[in-house]
C-alpha cells in the first residue's frame, strides 16, 4: 500500500481533531482510500501552546514553509488571509493537493487559488468553509450540477442563530443572548465577524459561486448584520406569525437595464430576516445550521446539521481529505471549479422582497390614511398593519406603534419609502426595517 504525506497548517480547536483523527483512524481511512494517510507535521506558531488533544510533540513544527515542500496533501486551517494565502499557492506549486477550511480567504482571493490549481492540476477542496459538518458544498457542486440552482438561504452562522433563537424563545434582549453564546463558546470575545454578518457574507460569497457556476467575492455581497434586531422586533414577529433569521441568500434574478435586458443577474445578500413560522429554516434552533435550495428540477432541498465546532468541522476535512486520497491513488486530474461563465453580479436595490417596518406615530386621526397614502404614492402596496396604543400623561400625547408588512416589491421602491415616510410629521421615528422571505 502506498503512502501519502499528510502536512497539517494550524492546531486549534478543528486541526487538533483532525489530527486526532488521522492517527487514531489510520487503518480505517486507509481500508478507505487504498493508501496510508501519513500525518508528517504540524505547522503552528508555538510548540508549547497548550491544547485539548494530547499529541506527539515530535509532530509540531514551526516552519510551515519547509512543512509543505513535501507533502502530498496539505491541510490548511490556519485561518485569516496570510501566511495561509502564501502558503497555499506554495503547496499547489509543488504539486499538493489542499484542503483548507479558511472561507475569508476563499471569499477573499478564491479565484487566484482555483486558477493556481487549474493550471498545476491539483485539487482544492474546502468543504469545512461553509455549514461545518453539513455536506452542502460537494452536493451543490456534484449533485446538482445536472440541474439549474435559483435560490439558495442558508443559516450558515450558528452564533448569530442561537442568539436570535434566544430572543424569540425566551424574550432575552440582545446584549443577554451574546453574553449566555459567549458563556457556552459559540461566540467569542470579539464577536464583530458573527453578529455584524461578516462571516455569513464569505460563506453566502462560496455559496453563490458553486451555485450559479460564477466567481463571487466577498465585495459582490450586500452585508447587514444583527446587531439592531431588538427583543421588540422578535415579540412583533412572533406576533405576526414569523421568526427572525440571518440569512445568507443567492438568487437569480431578471436584468431589466438596457444593457442586460431579458438576462439574469445574481443577487447576494446578508441580512435579518423574517420567515413564516412554518418555513423549514424557522424550525433551526440553537447554534445550528441549515441550507435551503431551490432547483428547477430537484425543488426544495434542505441540509441541516452542526455548523461548527471541532469534531463537526474535523468531519468535512477529512471527507475532502479521503476523498481527494481516493482519487489520487487512482489516478486522475483533480476536481476544479464548476465555472462555466459569467452571470453578473447585482446590487441589492434589483432585489424584489417584503418590508416588516416598525413605526413609532403620534396617536390621533389621519396617521394612518397619511401612511397609507404614501406607501401608494411610491408603489407599495401594505398587506398587513398592526397598530398598538402606548398612553400618555398628558391628554394628546399619545403614541402609538405600529408594524406594517408589504406586499412584494423592489428593494430601491421599498427603500425610497422608508426614506420619505421618515420626513412625515405623524412619524415619531422608524424602530425597524427587516426584510421578508419565504411569505
Amino acid at each position: 500500500m502506498s503512502t501519502l504525506r499528510i502536512a497539517l497548517l494550524g492546531c486549534g480547536n478543528v486541526g487538533s481533531q483532525v489530527a486526532r483523527i488521522l492517527l487514531e483512524d489510520a487503518d480505517a481511512l486507509a481500508a478507505r482510500t487504498g493508501a496510508r494517510l501519513e500525518l508528517t507535521g504540524i505547522a503552528v506558531r508555538s510548540i508549547d501552546a497548550p491544547r485539548d488533544v494530547d499529541l506527539p510533540r515530535e509532530l509540531f513544527t514551526t516552519d510551515a514553509e519547509a512543512l509543505v515542500e513535501s507533502a502530498d496533501i496539505v491541510i490548511e486551517l490556519m485561518g485569516g488571509i496570510e501566511p495561509a494565502r502564501s502558503l497555499i499557492l506554495r503547496s499547489i506549486e509543488h504539486g499538493a493537493t489542499v484542503v483548507s477550511g479558511n472561507k475569508a480567504l476563499l471569499a477573499l482571493d478564491g479565484p487566484t487559488l482555483y486558477e493556481k490549481a487549474d493550471a498545476a492540476k491539483v485539487q482544492l477542496s474546502y468543504e469545512a468553509a461553509v455549514a461545518g459538518a453539513i455536506p452542502i458544498l460537494r452536493p451543490i457542486r456534484d449533485s446538482l450540477s445536472g440541474d439549474r440552482i435559483t435560490r439558495v438561504l442558508g443559516i450558515v452562522n450558528g452564533t448569530t442563530n442561537f442568539i436570535l433563537d434566544q430572543m424569540d424563545t425566551t424574550g432575552a434582549q440582545f446584549d443577554d443572548a451574546l453574553a449566555e453564546a459567549q458563556r457556552l463558546g459559540y461566540a467569542e470575545a470579539d464577536p464583530t465577524a458573527d453578529v455584524g454578518g461578516h462571516d455569513a457574507a464569505a460563506k453566502g460569497a462560496i455559496l453563490a459561486s458553486l451555485s450559479f457556476h460564477t466567481r463571487f467575492a466577498l465585495d459582490d455581497v450586500y452585508c447587514e448584520g444583527i446587531t439592531q434586531v431588538t427583543a421588540a422586533d422578535i415579540a412583533a414577529a412572533k406576533d405576526a406569525g414569523f421568526v427572525i433569521k440571518l440569512l445568507a441568500i443567492a438568487e437569480l434574478l431578471p436584468r431589466d437595464d438596457a444593457d442586460g435586458a431579458g438576462a439574469e443577474g445574481v443577487s447576494v445578500r446578508v441580512h435579518p430576516t423574517l420567515l413564516p413560522r412554518d418555513h423549514p429554516l424557522a424550525a433551526v434552533h440553537g447554534a445550528f445550521n441549515a441550507v435551503f435550495i431551490e432547483a428547477e428540477n430537484a425543488g426544495e432541498l434542505m441540509f441541516y446539521g452542526q455548523g461548527a465546532g471541532g469534531t463537526p468541522t474535523a468531519s468535512a476535512v477529512l471527507g475532502d481529505v479521503v476523498s481527494a486520497a481516493r482519487r489520487m491513488v487512482l489516478g486522475g486530474p483533480g476536481r476544479t471549479e464548476t465555472t462555466t461563465g459569467h452571470v453578473p453580479s447585482m446590487s441589492i436595490d434589483a432585489v424584489r422582497t417584503s418590508y416588516s417596518i416598525g413605526l413609532d406615530v403620534a396617536d390621533q386621526p389621519g396617521v394612518l390614511a397619511r401612511i397609507a397614502q404614501l406607501f401608494a404614492e411610491q408603489g407599495v402596496s401594505i398587506e398587513t398593519l398592526r397598530q398598538s396604543i402606548h398612553p400618555a400623561g398628558d391628554p394628546g400625547q399619545a403614541t402609538a406603534e405600529i408594524r406594517i408588512v408589504t406586499h412584494r416589491a423592489t428593494e430601491a421602491a421599498l427603500a425610497a419609502t422608508v426614506e420619505q415616510i421618515q420626513h412625515l410629521a405623524v412619524i415619531n421615528s422608524v424602530t425597524s426595517v427587516l426584510r421578508v422571505e419565504g411569505a
